[in-house]
């Protein structure tokens, strides 16, 4: 894979709280997506550890070890309280 490479992120919850966007394309150099929140996490101070997180690419649930690959929709969700 060659990098860097541009993504598309959408943040909801709380990490959209924290990030202050909703969305946002990124170029970046992460080979998958634990690498991409572990960047992520540092950048923005994100609260949340990757074990309360479930990560999703192109409107589908996938491991930690997914490569990303160019044009990637990728969303980290959080834990949803509901009521």
């Amino acid at each position: 894979m060659q990098f860097p490479m541009q993504i598309r992120i959408s943040y909801y919850a709380v990490l959209r709280e924290q990030r202050g966007l909703d969305e946002e394309n990124l170029l970046v150099e992460s080979a998958d997506l634990r690498e991409l929140y572990l960047r992520l996490e540092k950048a923005y101070g994100f609260s949340l550890s990757q074990k309360q997180i479930c990560p999703a690419v192109n409107d589908e649930f996938c491991a930690w070890e997914r490569p990303l690959l160019p044009g990637d929709h990728v969303v980290f969700i959080p834990p949803v309280a509901g009521g």
